[in-house]
């Protein structure tokens, strides 16, 4: 029991004066004529279908109440949120906006308005009455064309301040892995032959969950959000085929972020083309990867941030990242990135923190400002930052001079 205390005292000093100065928790507001983009896991998702909404419905929901207090300290202007199951019937992203982003959800907060939602079909849970994990059955989580229980599992929607063009929106749910140049495909070890029939991977698809190019109609002028969430790299053989299928699906970004492979990008309304250059973007999303440490391929993520595209990267950063990190030395000794950059922790499971979460603009846009947002233990919204192993990340950005 006295170690026990002792190590809460060593935790508590080490996040008030372990290196953190200079984090604030809650951002101040952006200055007039900047925008502020986030991309939250707010890990929202349930059991079984309809159990979200239900939950939702009632108006009561804990976790909901924790998530929008953190976006009503950060006050982005538009958000990515990912893990909201996806259901057109009930419209979860709907309900949240409505019913618990928009109404004070602690003392001296004020209620955001998102009039303006996107939300896509997924492929997590979409059946894909293939043995896609090889074990002699086809209706597994696991067999779905994205990990999931049910469709719409781990969906993801677009909540914003500002018009969505659903006109110029495109989706990329349907894209096949086989059809990327270049593609990673799993290899048996112990065969030396594709993981894959040639029957399933001539049909696998490769978004896991799907790939949204969303455009937003900001009084700065149009604005791009690349929005997607690969597949952890992990919970598979020897074959590597989640690592291998998550660095593709950062790939994918990177691919189309810059312009590239046009004839690939057929989205899902049989209309052909990469983004057009020149138009100012921001890659948002879980990547499930992190460019320092974790299981992934790391350079399909160093190859996104430092594309010719892309703006510099503004590692974003928290003290809560640094406290975090420190109270769970024994899962991140071996890490050799900036703990400040981390974004998720996942010493529930006992794995170690890691930086998975982005908001990543292009070179048209100037960063003024960006975080993570995690407060130090004991600060203001600590509690509710820990509605999800995830942390919201933000970034202020303005227009490049031409």
């Amino acid at each position: 029991m006295r170690f026990c205390v002792f190590s809460r005292v060593l935790v508590a000093i080490l996040a008030i004066f372990g290196g953190q100065a200079g984090f604030a928790a809650d951002p101040a507001a952006p200055k007039e004529g900047t925008m502020r983009i986030a991309s939250y896991n707010i890990a929202m998702y349930r059991g079984r279908a309809g159990q979200l909404a239900a939950e939702l419905r009632s108006g009561n929901s804990q976790q909901a109440k924790r998530i929008a207090e953190v976006l009503q300290r950060v006050r982005p202007d538009v958000v990515l949120l990912c893990e909201i199951d996806y259901d057109s019937e009930n419209d979860p992203a709907r309900m949240f906006a409505e019913m618990y982003a928009a109404k004070p959800q602690a003392a001296g907060l004020e209620g955001l308005s998102y009039p303006y939602r996107f939300a896509a079909p997924v492929n997590t849970g979409e059946p894909s009455g293939l043995d896609l994990d090889n074990d002699g059955r086809t209706d597994g989580p696991a067999d779905a064309w994205g990990y999931g229980r049910y469709p719409g599992q781990y969906g993801m929607a677009v909540l914003s301040r500002w018009p969505i063009d659903e006109g110029a929106t495109r989706t990329f749910q349907k894209l096949l892995w086989s059809k990327l140049p270049d593609a990673r495909q799993p290899i048996d070890p112990a065969t030396g032959e594709p993981y894959y029939s040639a029957e399933v991977w001539e049909q696998l698809r490769l978004p896991s969950k799907t790939f949204m190019d969303v455009a937003v109609s900001a009084p700065q002028g149009p604005l791009r959000l690349l929005c997607s969430h690969p597949t952890p790299p992990v919970f598979d053989g020897p074959e590597d085929r989640n690592g291998l299928r998550n660095a593709d699906e950062v790939r994918l970004v990177t691919e189309y972020a810059a312009g590239r492979m046009g004839d690939y990008f057929v989205d899902d309304k049989g209309v052909a083309g990469a983004i057009p250059a020149g138009q100012p973007f921001v890659v948002l999303g879980d990547l499930n990867a992190d460019p320092n440490d974790g299981d992934g391929i790391r350079e399909a993520i160093r190859d996104l941030i430092a594309g010719p595209q892309m703006a510099p990267d503004p590692q974003p950063r928290s003290g809560g990242a640094v406290a975090s990190s420190a109270s769970h030395a024994d899962l991140n000794q071996n890490q050799t990135g900036d703990a400040a950059n981390d974004t998720g922790d996942f010493s529930a499971d006992g794995h170690n923190n890691l930086r998975i979460d982005y908001a990543l603009p292009s070179k048209e846009l100037r960063v003024v400002g960006s975080g993570v947002y995690w407060p130090k233990p004991g600060e203001a919204g600590a509690g509710a930052a820990g509605a999800s192993d995830h942390r919201l990340v933000w970034v202020d950005v303005e227009s490049v001079e031409r």
